[in-house]
This record gives structure tokens, sequence and C-alpha cells, in this order.
């Protein structure tokens, strides 16, 4: 791939279509690159609101319930709130690289999201005695800011 880029013509490359293009920056692949982010972060969202929605009720429900403390109730919550971040990220990333700028309670509803994430973590060792209710409280008020970051959105 470095030879055929070093063997490019030194005005740039030539797209199908005859129209010359810069190495640096090609329009078609930022476009495709900025559709595709636009798209997984719209996506993601609903898998991070669903997610923290099951993990949320099923902490809820194992405050009451003791057969449903099993260790896969942590694994669903690490992941869905690690998707939290992948969802800031992506929404970052998608700032970054687009010309549109979101709606400014949108990207406040995600860093609200980010940080309750770690708010949550922080207080796990104080509230261990309430941990199913920490967990579940958390995870259904990460579903809710989501829902609301999306209705802000406007799109």
């Amino acid at each position: 791939m470095t030879q055929a880029l070093a063997a490019a013509p030194p005005g740039g490359l030539r797209s199908l279509t005859g129209r010359r293009r810069s190495l640096g920056g090609l329009p078609a692949t930022t476009a495709l690159l900025g559709s595709l982010l636009y798209d997984t972060h719209r996506q993601w969202a609903w898998f991070v609101i669903v997610g923290n929605a099951v993990a949320g009720l099923w902490a809820l429900g194992a405050h009451r319930w003791e057969q449903l403390r099993v260790r896969y109730l942590w694994w669903l919550t690490a992941v869905v709130e690690l998707a939290v971040a992948v969802q800031v990220v992506l929404g970052v990333v998608l700032l970054n690289t687009e010309k549109r700028r979101p709606e400014q309670f949108h990207m406040f509803y995600g860093f609200v999201a980010f940080a309750t994430v770690g708010i949550i973590y922080a207080y796990r060792a104080q509230l261990r005695d309430q941990l199913y209710l920490l967990y579940g409280g958390g995870g259904l008020f990460l579903m809710g800011l989501g829902i609301r970051a999306i209705q802000v959105s406007g799109r």
C-alpha cells in the first residue's frame, strides 16, 4: 500500500469519473465514514437504553428476590455501562468529523450519563448493603438519560 501511495502522481489521484482528488482528504471516504458513525451512534443508543433498562430492572428484582442474584447480572451491568462510554466516544468522534452540530442538551445528557456511570461505581463501597438498589436505580436513570438524549436530538 505504501508503494502505491508513493507512486501516485504529484497532482493527486484521479477517481473513476476522472475528477482529481488529493491524497489527504478523500471526500467519498469521509462522507461514508461520517454516515457510518452517525448510523452506529443512533443504533448503539438503543442498545444502551434497552440494556440499561434490563440490567436496572434485573438488579431491582434481585434486591427483592435472592434467586435473581447471579453473576450474569454483574456481567450485563458491566457491558451496558461500558456501552455508555462507547456511545459517548462515538458521539465525540462524530462531532469532530461532521459539520453538523447536535442540540446542546443532547451532548449534556450524554456526558451526564458518562458521569453517572462513574458516580455509581464510586458509591458501590458505601452502599454495599443496598448495592442492588444502587445499580437498579442507576440503570433505570441511564435508560432515562438515553431516551431524553434521543428526544432532544430531534432526528
